[in-house]
């Protein structure tokens, strides 16, 4: 009986177990920076009240703050940053993938520019405490800053693109270098539907079945889909008639969006002359 579900499916995407994992990196990113700018907040009620303006009694209580700050900026930084090689973003939108990204540094600022800025601006403050807490404070900050930073952010696209390659190493029997632990499981999924596209191709000519399916093309002047495909056994089937269609091997139809066999391999079957 024919499958009436919708013949598509998504590109790479986090698993559950991913995305739980991500979430809970996350939270705790925002419990440390929460933290972080609470003890901005005490120092900023210290120094408004004036307790830090001669002697140095209290100064080691400021230093504290400053440096508790960036410890629980950079903590918060660490995880946020862990919780998108989990479940990272698309590039799709540069505003929005800079901001996820970049929100380490970002939260990190929050954390230190208003507390610096009174700082240095407090005239009632002895010099030489100004000095000291205001150097400490913008070394920390700078450090903080760099440490939230994302210099190679994780995407979508390059996920996908690593998938690919990853099963192109699994089915060619080659070292998995490609394969980290967060695209592994979806390269299986290639070598699998290779596997696949083998046995349903069997013919005379080919009792091994090949490993070559048959796709609808990105639109004009686009390397991958904008929307994901299937992929099917041959290029005569009801699905591609009408069509623009490409044809390789099973990893170059998923580096095109088309990113699933199809579910209506009986009915290709007969249409393309496979055997049975």
């Amino acid at each position: 009986m024919p499958d009436n579900k919708p013949d598509v499916t998504k590109d790479w995407q986090a698993s559950q177990g991913q995305q739980s994992k991500a979430s809970s990196q996350r939270l705790y990113a925002w419990i440390c920076w929460l933290i972080a700018i609470a003890g901005e907040g005490y120092a900023i009620y210290l120094l408004l009240h004036h307790k830090f303006d001669t002697g140095q009694a209290n100064m080691p209580l400021l230093i504290g703050l400053l440096v508790g700050i960036a410890i629980f900026a950079i903590l918060g930084s660490i995880m946020w940053k862990a919780a998108y090689t989990h479940d990272p973003a698309s590039r799709a939108n540069a505003a929005s993938f800079f901001a996820q990204n970049q929100l380490g540094a970002i939260m990190t600022v929050i954390a230190f520019l208003p507390l610096l800025v009174l700082i240095f601006m407090d005239k009632d403050m002895d010099p030489k405490n100004k000095q000291i807490a205001g150097g400490i404070g913008a070394v920390l900050a700078v450090l903080a800053a760099i440490m939230g930073v994302n210099f190679k952010p994780a995407s979508v696209e390059q996920y996908t693109q690593d998938m690919n390659a990853c099963a192109a190493q699994i089915k060619a029997g080659l070292p998995t270098t490609a394969c980290s632990p967060e695209v592994a499981a979806q390269a299986q999924d290639i070598a699998r539907d290779t596997t696949d596209i083998a046995a349903a191709t069997k013919s005379t000519a080919n009792p091994n079945g090949t490993d070559v399916v048959y796709w609808i093309a990105p639109e004009e002047g686009k390397a991958k889909s904008s929307e994901p495909h299937v992929f099917h056994l041959c290029e005569a089937v009801s699905p591609l008639k009408d069509k623009t269609v490409h044809h390789g091997s099973v990893t170059q139809a998923y580096a095109e969006n088309a990113i699933r066999i199809t579910k209506q391999i009986d009915m290709e079957q007969k249409q393309c002359g496979f055997a049975q």
